[in-house]
């Protein structure tokens, strides 16, 4: 056949059923699913049905009154200690980007002695500060620090140091030009940070923070030892005193679970209205 010919010759028509492209099976990927599935319900059911749970006396105490005082308090410390360790931590991110060399000095300094001691240390020293400074300003140390207070201080300075950290990585993820531009059109420093870093650099911000807000949630259970009568606490004087100690732990675990559940819904819908102007861009 000539060339001429097969230039002449109808081009084949497509077919949407013989043409199709036909997805690659992995059956592999399907057995492993089910494997994992099938794993799972194995484990929830031995959950579920294993008496040694208690799941009866976990009902009992999920809603007692000593159970939601001590879930009430553990909230109000991890949203006390959140917003005063970002205030805290903000301050010294804008000091480590600072031009003064000795403020500089100062926040690296401090961010490398808070995250280098462990929160569990950092609390003891303070919950025992009365034995190096018996008295602040005449009033005895006992009297001005209880354990709440010695929560609070311990946490948030732990806090404010990987706060630091996070605010800054945020802040240097924003291009120079952006500043350039808004230098150029005349705004006020302040007005800079406001309106232009500051909306740019919350979608770096917001996930790191939203693991340690959850974070701090849990982190929290450690102030029982020093008898802050948050969840975790609150659960174990229940069980000092009935010796069911698995259903009370798992009181705590479920109401752990929630909280952080619905602390990760919001997250995700938090970081998904500042991801708008990146989407938007693609």
């Amino acid at each position: 056949m000539s060339s001429d010919t097969l230039a002449k010759a109808p081009a084949r028509p497509v077919s949407a059923e013989t043409d199709r492209i036909v997805p690659q099976r992995r059956y592999g990927q399907w057995a492993a699913a089910a494997v994992v599935l099938v794993l799972l319900g194995l484990a929830a059911t031995s959950v579920l049905r294993n008496d040694a749970f208690q799941w009866g006396v976990v009902a009992d105490y999920f809603t007692s009154t000593a159970v939601l005082r001590g879930l009430w308090l553990t909230l109000w410390l991890t949203a006390v200690v959140m917003v005063l360790g970002f205030a805290l931590g903000t301050l010294l991110a804008a000091a480590r980007l600072s031009a003064n060399p000795v403020l500089r000095a100062v926040a690296w300094g401090y961010v490398w002695l808070f995250r280098s001691i462990p929160i569990l240390v950092q609390l003891l020293l303070w919950f025992n500060i009365g034995a190096l400074y018996p008295q602040i300003l005449g009033v005895r140390t006992v009297d001005l620090l209880g354990p709440v207070a010695v929560a609070v201080i311990g946490l948030t300075l732990h806090e404010a140091a990987y706060a630091a950290e996070v605010v800054r990585g945020g802040i240097l993820s924003v291009g120079a030009g952006q500043i350039e531009a808004a230098q150029a059109l005349g705004l006020s420093r302040l007005r800079r940070w406001w309106r232009i870093v500051l909306p740019q650099a919350m979608r770096s911000i917001v996930p790191p923070a939203g693991n340690m807000l959850i974070g701090t949630l849990k982190g929290t259970s450690i102030v029982s030892v020093i008898a802050v009568q948050d969840l975790l606490y609150s659960t174990q004087l229940v069980y000092h005193q009935t010796y069911q100690v698995i259903p009370l732990l798992m009181v705590a675990t479920v109401w752990y679970t929630v909280v952080t559940s619905l602390l990760s819904v919001g997250q995700y819908y938090v970081e998904k209205r500042y991801a708008r102007g990146a989407e938007t861009a693609r």
